[in-house]
């Protein structure tokens, strides 16, 4: 039996810049889903909130240092370790290479016997988390305990757990457990939506196995988002308290001692993993309301719009009309889903959604998430130079299917007026070896120079043209065409990924 112990799971981000989940994740592992129940009855669960509105903190108070804000919350913070048996994949038996009889004979087995039998292996992970009731439950980061077997809790008493995993949803990164434990001393959950760039926050947790610790920052951002780069739904806090692996399901807290956010990840360059003053913390506001339904059923429904989003920047912005950047421009409309029923199409620009601004595509899927299947959303969209109003009743966000393959097709030729960039004709052979329909129409890219403007903007190879400036193209001959009426103008492509649409500016050298 081998050990293997894993403090952190990166993801790249930019050049040489890494996101680092700051618990002990199981690479590769599967979500562990449990049913929230005890006695085959779900039971109601209260968290203690802070008074509305929360009153001004005076920094006077604090000459003497801040024991008194962290003090109280040291004993609400847990550390959590779980485990997990994973098989390695089947070796082939050695003995029944022709190379090695050759010299070895059968002293070590019969010819034919097979692969050897599957071992296994227990693999750590190490995280924090959060009491939020006094009786035992816990909120933490579900990759700190996904496809965990067992997950042992330890208190700043000394005292250790059992936990039971309520519910995780991967989707936002929280997980709900309980230890049977009465009386436990709880985090109050604050108002994240009050924080402002500058508040001073505390992170506590237990960075790299040393011990409980907490450190002090500001708050350096909200609503940031990284396009999906950590995960589903992203609506972070940022601060530069300082938090490194271990860290992650561990709490940030505000002046009052109130707790904000539920620290999740870091940006790091890479050498080491530790912390650069970059972090990334869950927004309480956002944590509750999973947690709430995570109790409540033992997982989380949420609204489901039907479209694919992109963001608009300021060359996406100019291609579609606009005067400037912000919203989020639909990509592609599910067939009979909510948004196609409401007559949304592909092209669209969201602009607000009950009366909110859209700033970008995150802002969008955080507010749909947050509505229950059935809600009406109003939503005001920009389409062909003019104002439109929607309103769409929410499907329930279906369960998420396997991802299309994306595939690779060399030949081709140039094409007029996008330099670096080779398409031939898209064939049903060619569709089929992309995931895509058969009856899909385009010109397939079959190559792209590294250094051009198209690899810059993001094209790929394999990669569907579907249109060029909004007009549809069906081969070579049309591509070019209306490649070379678009001079030296930024061009507007609709682009095919794996089935997926999706809108992308090439602006000339």
């Amino acid at each position: 039996m081998s050990t293997s112990n894993r403090n952190s799971r990166p993801l790249m981000m930019m050049t040489s810049i890494l996101v680092v989940l700051l618990g002990g994740a199981f690479l590769g592992a599967r979500v562990v889903h449990s049913g929230g129940q005890e006695g085959g009855h779900l039971q109601p669960v209260s968290f203690k909130t802070a008074v509305s509105p929360p009153a001004p903190v005076s920094l006077a108070q604090f000459k003497d240092g801040f024991a008194s804000v962290v003090d109280p919350a040291l004993a609400a913070v847990v550390n959590i370790s779980s485990t997990k048996v994973v098989k390695r994949p089947d070796m082939p038996n050695i003995f029944d290479d022709p190379f090695f009889r050759q010299f070895f004979g059968n002293q070590f087995g019969a010819p034919n016997s097979g692969p050897t039998a599957p071992q296994t292996e227990k693999e750590y992970a190490l995280g924090s988390g959060v009491i939020v009731n006094s009786e035992g439950y816990i909120v933490t980061n579900n990759h700190v305990v996904a496809g965990a077997t067992d997950v042992q809790v330890f208190t700043p008493d000394k005292q250790k757990y059992t936990a039971k995993v309520i519910g995780t949803d991967p989707r936002t990164d929280i997980a709900v457990l309980r230890i049977q434990a009465h009386g436990l001393p709880t985090l109050t959950l604050g108002d994240s939506s009050k924080l402002k760039v500058g508040d001073i926050v505390f992170a506590i947790g237990d960075p790299l196995g040393v011990g409980e610790t907490a450190t002090m920052g500001i708050v350096s951002a909200t609503g940031r988002g990284l396009g999906g780069a950590i995960e589903h739904y992203e609506d972070f806090i940022q601060t530069d308290a300082a938090i490194n692996p271990g860290n992650s399901g561990g709490a940030l807290i505000d002046a009052r001692g109130d707790l904000i956010g539920i620290n999740t990840a870091i940006l790091t360059n890479g050498n080491g993993g530790g912390n650069e003053g970059i972090g990334f913390a869950i927004p309480i506001n956002m944590a509750r309301r999973v947690m709430e339904q995570i109790v409540a059923h033992g997982k989380v429904v949420r609204g489901y719009l039907g479209v694919n989003i992109q963001s608009v920047g300021p060359d996406m912005a100019k291609a579609f009309g606009l005067s400037h950047g912000g919203g989020a421009l639909v990509a592609n409309v599910t067939p009979d889903g909510p948004a196609a029923k409401a007559g949304l199409q592909r092209g669209d620009v969201i602009l607000s959604l009950d009366g909110e601004s859209v700033n970008g595509p995150d802002d969008l899927s955080v507010h749909i998430s947050e509505l229950a299947p059935g809600a009406v959303a109003h939503l005001k969209v920009f389409r062909d130079g003019k104002d439109l109003e929607f309103s769409v009743t929410l499907g329930e966000y279906p369960a998420e299917g396997p991802a299309g393959a994306g595939a690779e097709s060399g030949g081709g030729s140039q094409s007029a007026g996008l330099q670096g960039v080779q398409v031939q004709n898209l064939t049903p052979s060619i569709a089929r070896q992309l995931n895509v329909p058969a009856t899909t129409t385009g010109v397939v890219i079959t190559q792209v120079e590294p250094s051009s403007p198209a690899a810059s903007a993001g094209l790929r190879q394999g990669d569907i043209i579907q249109e060029v400036n909004h007009k549809p193209v069906h081969n070579v001959a049309e591509y070019s065409s209306a490649m070379a009426a678009s001079s030296k103008q930024p061009v507007l492509l609709l682009i095919n990924r794996g089935g997926s649409t999706l809108f992308v500016v090439i602006s000339p050298e």
